[in-house]
């Protein structure tokens, strides 16, 4: 287990937010360079979508990650369910200026049935494509000591699958090794969508993930996704962690 381990919630193109964050964990100077030392920080996934500064936000994150790990720290952004929406070039919650970020990049003959302003988004984060690759490099799930960090959750099933095994076809895929995503990367209950413990979890979910974590030997969870109007809380006697605060100007 590091010293000190920082976790990050959505961001939704807002890089404002973003570099807020960073600068109030001790993770970037003033010029957005990597000032953490052996600092960790996960980010746990949705950094892009209903805002405008999603590309910069990849890119920073991405570079970040290199910086940190030159100084012994780590920077970790995770997979989120907007990141894969991206990836199967479901566009519904881009905004203009989020397409207009992308418009340098050179914009493929497979996406000729898109409006002609969406066309390089979609070359990039098509499986295969420069920010899928990019995004190929992530994780679904990470740990740290006794403590698991997703996007959305991890039920007892996620567990019996295997947790490496579902990083491993989110690589696939979005290296264009694969067709169609993976179904858990899509599904209702998978990974990146799931709700059970980030809206208002009862007895019986709660139960279910005192199971899962005794699957797993780890202690809580930590996740983002469902939106917390009072900021950063614990369920389930300190076994969830729920951490999407709603930073992001989209959300006010």
């Amino acid at each position: 287990m590091p010293d000190r381990v920082v976790a990050i919630g959505d961001l939704h193109g807002d890089l404002g937010a973003a570099r807020r964050a960073l600068r109030l964990a001790g993770a970037i100077d003033d010029k957005d360079h990597w000032s953490g030392g052996k600092l960790v920080v996960v980010q746990t996934g949705d950094e892009i979508d209903r805002g405008d500064d999603d590309r910069a936000i990849l890119d920073l994150f991405d570079r970040l990650t290199e910086e940190a790990a030159a100084a012994g720290g780590q920077v970790v952004p995770l997979l989120g369910n907007h990141e894969v929406m991206n990836a199967a070039l479901d566009f519904r919650y881009v905004t203009d200026g989020a397409f207009r970020a992308f418009a340098s990049l050179a914009p493929g003959h497979a996406h000729d049935d898109l409006d002609p302003s969406q066309r390089a988004r979609a070359s990039a984060f098509a499986p295969g494509g420069i920010y899928a690759k990019m995004l190929a490099k992530r994780l679904v799930t990470t740990r740290f000591g006794g403590t698991l960090f997703v996007h959305g959750g991890i039920l007892p099933k996620h567990i019996s699958y295997g947790l490496g095994r579902i990083d491993a076809e989110a690589h696939a895929w979005l290296s264009g090794g694969a067709g169609a995503p993976p179904k858990l990367l899509t599904a209702e209950d998978g990974p990146l969508w799931t709700r059970m413990y980030s809206a208002a979890p009862g007895p019986e979910e709660c139960k279910i993930l005192k199971e899962m974590l005794n699957e797993a030997k780890a202690e809580r969870l930590v996740m983002g996704h469902t939106v917390q109007r009072n900021g950063i809380n614990a369920a389930c006697d300190g076994a969830a962690w729920r951490i999407d605060v709603g930073m992001a100007q989209a959300f006010g």
